[in-house]
């Protein structure tokens, strides 16, 4: 695997903390209740830090934030290039529409769901699947901060039977969008199974309202992302989006038939 500059400045400055404190990497994982061969994996690049462990790390070694800002810098290396401006623009949206025929949209997705996508569907194996299934974790936390964006997710409903993972996956997931579809500002809506051809079935598309300016779209393909920022193309996907919204079911029927579905992954 290529290794990422960053993700080698985080393991040689946690080496360096660590060795500068006299801890081992047993007395380092016992101070910080993580194991010993997680710390070991951490400083060979064989797993990317997550972001409690890293917390707990900079606490422990008091680094001042060091380590945690090495992460995030590693967090935005992890991501393709052509990515990195739509997650910024995701960030500091104040409004999300996203439709989805395929899969649950990735600030949904729990971490079996993501990791079996990458290996499935990504086709990515072993070490090269932890850096970009940890960026993904991390945008989710735009849905939690203190001030989230209104959140708005269609999904086809072929999305719940479509064995990701495996049963005990696919109940998590499933179990999730229910939990996180009760937060004020996240609104789920499923197109019937019944309903035929309608035109979201053209491909997934994201719209995100800045705090200023015009909507901005994102479509994602085989080969890479595209930003839409035309005004005329920016209306198309919003009028597709009327259309595919007017198919879904309400919020609560779908919280409900979701619910269901989840019980039905055992």
């Amino acid at each position: 695997m290529s290794r990422m500059p960053m993700l080698e400045l985080f393991a040689g400055e946690l080496r360096r903390l660590r060795a500068d404190a006299g801890l081992s990497q047993e007395a380092l994982g016992e101070r910080i209740n993580y194991s010993a061969s997680l710390v070991a994996a951490v400083e060979q690049c064989r797993r990317a830090p997550r972001e409690e462990f890293t917390q707990r790390c900079d606490e422990a070694l008091q680094a001042g934030g060091l380590l945690i800002r090495i992460r995030e810098a590693l967090l935005k290396e992890s991501l393709m290039p052509w990515f990195r401006e739509w997650v910024t623009i995701e960030q500091e949206a104040t409004a999300l529409r996203s439709f989805e025929p395929l899969v649950v949209p990735g600030l949904l997705q729990t971490e079996a769901y993501a990791r079996a996508l990458y290996e499935g569907a990504a086709q990515l194996v072993g070490e090269a699947i932890e850096q970009p299934l940890a960026a993904r974790l991390a945008r989710q936390t735009v849905l939690t901060r203190p001030a989230p964006p209104q959140f708005v997710a269609v999904l086809d409903y072929t999305v719940l039977e479509r064995p990701i993972g495996g049963p005990k996956v696919m109940q998590e997931q499933l179990r999730h969008l229910v939990e996180v579809g009760r937060r004020p500002r996240v609104h789920l809506h499923l197109v019937p199974r019944e309903v035929a051809a309608y035109p979201g079935l053209n491909g997934a598309f994201v719209l995100a309202t800045p705090p200023d300016g015009d909507d901005l779209g994102y479509l994602d393909n085989q080969l890479h992302g595209t930003i839409v920022e035309r005004t005329v193309d920016v209306n198309s996907l919003r009028q597709i989006w009327e259309s595919v919204r007017a198919e879904a079911m309400p919020h609560g029927a779908t919280l409900k038939a979701i619910s269901e579905a989840a019980e039905q992954w055992t």
